[in-house]
C-alpha cells in the first residue's frame, strides 16, 4: 500500500505465499502499530506459528519491551489466540548502537526468553535469531559479521 510505504508501517494485513524444497508457507504481515491492533488481532487469529520482530536498536528494544511497551502485547495476544510455535527475530543488529554485537543480542535473548516462559511457551521450542532485515544477514544466508551465531538463518 502506498500509505505503507510513505509512512513505513504496516497498516493492514497482507499475504504472500511461497515455498522451500520442504514446506509450503503462507504469510501474514499485521501491523504492530498500536492504532492498528484489530488487524493484528485478525491476522494473528489465524497463524500457526508467530515471528516477532524486535528491535536491537538502543532504546528500541527498551521501548517496546517496556510495561507500556508494545512487544509484550504482541506476544501475550499471539499466545492466547493460540499461536504456540515463536520465533523470534532480533533485527537492526546492524545498526551503529549495535554493531552485531553478541553481548546485546544474549541481553535482549534472556528478557525475550523469560518473558515467553512466564507466558506458557517452551524455551527450547522457541528460536531466537540475531538478523539485519536491511542487510538480510541472517535472513537466508548466514551472516559474515555475526561469527558467533551458530544457530540457523530465519529461512532454515
Amino acid at each position: 500500500l502506498k500509505a505503507e510505504r510513505e509512512n513505513c508501517k504496516t497498516i493492514d494485513n497482507s499475504i504472500s505465499h511461497f515455498e522451500t524444497a520442504s514446506r509450503d508457507f503462507t504469510l501474514i504481515d499485521t501491523p504492530g502499530e498500536r492504532h492498528f491492533i484489530r488487524n493484528m488481532i485478525t491476522g494473528t487469529s489465524q497463524a500457526d506459528v508467530g515471528i516477532l520482530i524486535v528491535s536491537a536498536k538502543s532504546d528500541e528494544f527498551e521501548s517496546g519491551f517496556s510495561e507500556t511497551g508494545q512487544t509484550k502485547g504482541h506476544a501475550l495476544l499471539a499466545f492466547n489466540f493460540g499461536v504456540k510455535q515463536m520465533i523470534v527475530c532480533v533485527n537492526k543488529m546492524d545498526d551503529e548502537s549495535v554493531t552485531w554485537s553478541e553481548t546485546r543480542f544474549k541481553e535482549i535473548d534472556q528478557g525475550i526468553s523469560e518473558y515467553l516462559e512466564g507466558l506458557g511457551y517452551n524455551r527450547s521450542e522457541v528460536m531466537i535469531i540475531p538478523l539485519s532485515g536491511w542487510t538480510g544477514e541472517n535472513m537466508f544466508t548466514k551472516s559474515k559479521n555475526m561469527p558467533w551465531w551458530n544457530g540457523p538463518t530465519l529461512l532454515e
